[in-house]
């Protein structure tokens, strides 16, 4: 059977042009649904976008929603060389005097120098115990006590350390005891003498109940090495004792085993630097209650401004943005505005509205903070203001616990914005589904158009091949007839 190597050469036709103008014609739906596509998801993309400013304003709702924000309080030291300190929720305000007059450190143990690190030493089981040095005298230049005693604290359990053929050297017993987390660091300094190799130990707590008690079952050589009992045999040398914080809060004597200490002042953690005096300052924290209303502003004004662009109609072009007259937007807006101008209940004397605080709504929707008039009222009546946003567990007061609740309600299941977004999602599978389907039933009909087309191109082909044969041998015909 013939062939038609291209569409139109058999008719001389422009079928490929006829055929592309009919493909066209037949794909005009599939263009309308893909501008339904771009719509939908123009506004499936701007839910999004709308979700994110609305969790913004929630997050900053929520921090005023809590009434620990309202609690807080902040410490200033007078000399921070000396001392910082932070305060928690349960902080009062108040002024003290801090004097620093010990700081507390971590006991340190030297061992006898040996001139090879790298040599074996003994084997044998270390363990080291903690606990309180009492009573006694301690020689400055040997490290060594007489006559004290030693109590070890029974809330400490031992961590037995092994030293065996594999780690019986300077070094190994070194990593040994490091590995093994039993409280101590060790390490090894070089004195440079003939003997310069020594074991230094440092218990990793500081305060005198930290005190180390080392005793070894094993070899001579190791327990010469390292047994130390402050009551009788001493081996090491003490460089550093272990020693407590020493401090007075107001002229009340305090001591810590940490230079951390906490609830000495109410509500608050000092951090001892060095010794010397301070005075601190205790009072609450209205700068941070201060940034967090204005963070809640700015959150909300945000959103005002999302919902702007989001509904922006360009009258030259005469085309909108995604969500133009869209319901769901203005149900949205609506609702927050509402929750934000209805007062809070209360007595009197108390806060209802936010224009008692300096924050009012404007013209085109947005707020404004009077910061003058925000700063007087945190630092006259932050009772007040944390009323006016925040309430105990189980109530439903405060604009911080209503606009948050507002949000959850928009955006969860069943929510206006969570049922739209839904909604958009479902059309646009359902769009998809319809594309699929008619661009199958489009390609089907092009493909009949262009078969028909070569059917015709292979018949005019036929009849020109039939007519050429013809008018020849009707030529040939009257060539003969003349002669």
């Amino acid at each position: 059977m013939a062939s038609i190597s291209s569409l139109g050469v058999g008719s001389k036709l422009d079928l490929s042009t006829l055929l592309t103008q009919l493909e066209t014609a037949e794909s005009q739906p599939l263009v309308l649904l893909q501008q339904r596509q771009v719509s939908y998801t123009s506004k499936l993309s701007a839910y999004g976008t709308l979700q994110n400013s609305l969790s913004t304003l929630q997050a900053a709702a929520k921090k005023l929603s809590d009434p620990a924000l309202f609690q807080g309080a902040k410490v200033t030291s007078s000399v921070p060389e000396v001392l910082t300190a932070s305060a928690g929720s349960t902080a009062t305000a108040g002024t003290y005097t801090v004097d620093v007059t010990k700081l507390a450190q971590s006991q340190s143990l030297v061992a006898a120098g040996r001139a090879d690190a790298k040599a074996a030493v003994g084997t044998g089981t270390i363990t080291i115990d903690f606990g309180t040095v009492g009573g006694g005298t301690l020689d400055a230049a040997t490290g060594t006590y007489t006559g004290a005693s030693f109590t070890k604290d029974a809330s400490r359990t031992a961590v037995p350390i092994t030293i065996n053929g594999t780690n019986n050297t300077l070094e190994g017993i070194r990593d040994a005891i490091n590995a093994a987390k039993a409280g101590v660091s060790a390490s090894i300094v070089n004195d440079g003498s003939g003997t310069p190799h020594r074991l230094v130990l440092t218990s990793s707590q500081t305060g005198e109940a930290s005190s180390m008690r080392i005793s070894v079952a094993g070899d001579a050589s190791l327990q010469g090495l390292l047994n130390n009992d402050p009551a009788s045999t001493q081996n090491l040398r003490q460089t550093v004792a272990a020693q407590n914080a020493q401090l007075t809060v107001n002229g009340i004597a305090v001591t810590s085993a940490s230079n951390t200490v906490k609830e000495a002042i109410q509500g608050t953690t000092l951090n001892l630097l060095k010794t010397g005096s301070s005075n601190l300052a205790t009072q609450p924290d209205t700068a941070t209650v201060e940034a967090a209303i204005n963070d809640f502003v700015r959150a909300y004004n945000s959103l005002q401004a999302t919902a702007n662009t989001l509904t922006t109609y360009d009258k030259d072009s005469k085309t909108g943005a995604a969500l133009v007259g869209d319901s769901t937007l203005r149900n949205l807006q609506t609702r927050i505005r509402q929750a934000l101008t209805t007062p809070q209940a209360g007595g009197p004397t108390d806060l209802k509205v936010l224009s008692e605080i300096g924050v009012t709504f404007q013209k085109d929707g947005t707020m404004a903070v009077d910061s003058a008039k925000l700063k007087t009222a945190v630092s006259t009546n932050l009772s007040g203001v944390a009323g006016l946003f925040a309430s105990a567990t189980g109530s439903t007061a405060g604009y911080g616990k209503q606009i948050s609740a507002v949000v959850d309600n928009l955006t969860s299941t069943g929510g206006a914005l969570k049922v739209a977004s839904d909604g958009m999602t479902a059309s646009l599978k359902q769009l998809d589904q319809q594309f699929t389907d008619m661009k199958m039933r489009v390609d089907a009909k092009v493909e009949r158009y262009r078969a028909q087309f070569t059917q015709l191109d292979l018949l005019m082909s036929q009849m020109s091949s039939t007519s050429t044969y013809l008018t020849q041998q009707f030529a040939s015909m009257q060539s003969s007839s003349s002669k």
